[in-house]
């Protein structure tokens, strides 16, 4: 995914603020062997871009003045109200250089599960991201889980899939994640009927003397 920035001159809040007024968002790139870039980017194009997944999973091409450069969207901070991106950073990337990100995970084909189609169990999707530890070229945009074959109150690890080729997923000391899980649905209890109250036995009146 490539996008088109320019340079930026003047920093602090005052410089920020007035570039703002004008459309545009303050940012910089840091990393690498390079110094810091301030640089500045149309808002609306921004925008739209930070919707997309891939803006923020994958290594992004950065136009600067005609020249291309790969970079990882690092932090993007908003208004706390308004639809307003305030600033928004990047980081160098080096393609000879591993590193950590998080991918979105995909999941697919639970409807042809025997989960679903025979004991119409619901299909919980557990893990929504993976940190990956991998050069710039073989990171995915995400990692796409087949849940066809689930059964049952089955359920779907990691180790249970393949991960693309030269991606390790970084444990962090954790055990290995679930990833789906399928529960069969909660019955319904039956309510008994509430039995007729008995009529009251009439008082028994006192006895004569």
């Amino acid at each position: 995914m490539k996008f088109v920035a320019f340079e930026r001159a003047k920093q602090g809040t005052g410089a920020s603020r007035r570039l703002r007024i004008t459309g545009r968002t303050p940012g910089i790139v840091y990393g690498g062997s390079g110094e810091p870039q301030l640089i500045e980017l149309d808002h609306n194009a921004l925008w739209h871009a930070i919707k997309k997944e891939a803006f923020h999973s994958s290594v992004l091409e950065m136009e600067v003045a005609g020249q291309v450069s790969k970079v990882l969207l690092r932090d993007v901070q908003m208004h706390p109200f308004r639809q307003l991106v305030l600033h928004i950073d990047f980081q160098r990337v080096d393609a000879r250089t591993r590193m950590n990100l998080k991918v979105p995970v995909h999941f697919k084909g639970e409807e042809e599960s025997d989960a679903v189609k025979i004991d119409q169990n619901l299909v919980n999707h557990v893990t929504t991201e993976l940190e990956v530890n991998c050069l710039p070229a073989d990171l995915p945009e995400f990692i796409e889980v087949d849940l066809s074959g689930l059964k049952n109150n089955g359920t779907v690890t990691l180790n249970d899939i393949k991960l693309p080729k030269g991606v390790k997923w970084v444990s962090h000391g954790r055990k290995t994640p679930v990833l789906a899980s399928a529960t069969a649905p909660v019955a319904e209890e039956e309510v008994a009927p509430v039995a007729a109250a008995a009529p009251a036995a009439p008082a028994k009146g006192k006895g004569k003397k």
